[in-house]
């Protein structure tokens, strides 16, 4: 599997990144499989995060433990998550990051990301406390999870004139679909201006969310409503238009909306890895189908409703 360029990851990540939360330690049978599934396609990087607790973690570790693999994989944590208050304290970074290596049964993470961002603290500060965890050696490279991009800029300017690491990648949500409003409290959605940025500054990022919770599966259609969230989040009439020209393009290229919906996000004029969330290898299957789809400036541009003009 083709894989992109991050600063302080020597072997790169692939384009594909396995998501974590549905797997758990007490099924290792079908955690484990998920996993074998995930390697086989030759995927290496695998998204965990304090908050998602201890099983997932655990059983990730069990498989690593079991196949003698750990040094084959990209292992990405998340940590200072605020729950009911702001956490974005060094003994917070430091003890998320502690307790999820613990947990992984692993004395490194090779990239920790910052799962949210305080505005209120000082960019410093923050990144003197990552730079604690870099030079103690539980981590490799950093990075910033729903982050805006001027924090993230400030925040690297700040590393390259004190001295110090600054972030590798940024971990916002990049879809074809752009949602009405934040699916979680907190989180950070990339506007045409940030991605002109990443564009310019090459600044990896890594999508979660790629395929905006299945909302280009035939799961979902204007008709039905069940599903409350996906209805806050994606039903407009901006985005049921993107499935339309989505499934115009999947039949050019014989494959599904869903896949093209990922293409879109892997086809950036930046470095893009998208973490994805299969529950079955058959999803993860068809979510590598994805990887085949090269797509076109302006079939991006049209997908995204930025020209009327239908490619050729």
């Amino acid at each position: 599997m083709k894989r992109i360029e991050v600063a302080g990851i020597p072997q790169g990540i692939t384009k594909l990144i396995q998501g974590s939360m549905m797997l758990r330690i007490e099924d290792m049978d079908y955690s484990g499989g998920l996993l074998d599934a995930y390697a086989a396609t030759g995927g290496n990087a695998i998204d965990t995060g304090h908050i998602y607790g201890a099983s997932s973690a655990q059983a990730i570790g069990k498989w690593m433990e079991t196949r003698g693999n750990r040094s084959e994989f990209v292992i990405i944590g998340k940590g200072a998550h605020p729950y009911e208050q702001s956490r974005m304290t060094k003994a917070c970074i430091q003890s998320d990051l502690v307790e999820s290596l613990e947990r992984l049964a692993t004395d490194y993470m090779d990239m920790y990301l910052l799962h949210r961002d305080d505005t209120n603290v000082h960019v410093g500060y923050i990144l003197e406390g990552l730079n604690d965890q870099l030079a103690s050696g539980r981590c490799r490279a950093i990075g910033a999870s729903n982050w805006s991009v001027a924090r993230i800029r400030e925040a690297n300017e700040y590393a390259a004139k004190h001295g110090l690491t600054g972030f590798s990648c940024s971990s916002p949500n990049l879809a074809l679909a752009r949602p009405n409003e934040a699916r979680w409290a907190g989180c950070v959605t990339t506007t045409a201006e940030d991605e002109a940025w990443h564009a310019e500054s090459q600044l990896p990022i890594l999508s979660w969310s790629s395929q905006s919770g299945g909302f280009f599966t035939d799961r979902y259609s204007q008709d039905n409503r069940e599903d409350a969230e996906m209805v806050r989040v994606n039903y407009s009439d901006e985005n049921w238009e993107r499935k339309r020209r989505a499934t115009v393009l999947a039949e050019k290229y014989g494959v599904t909306a869903n896949q093209i919906a990922l293409a879109y996000v892997l086809n950036q004029p930046f470095p893009v890895a998208a973490i994805i969330g299969p529950q079955k290898p058959s999803e993860l299957e068809d979510s590598v189908k994805a990887l085949q789809v090269v797509l076109s400036a302006e079939e991006s541009t049209w997908l995204n409703l930025s020209s009327e003009k239908v490619p050729s």
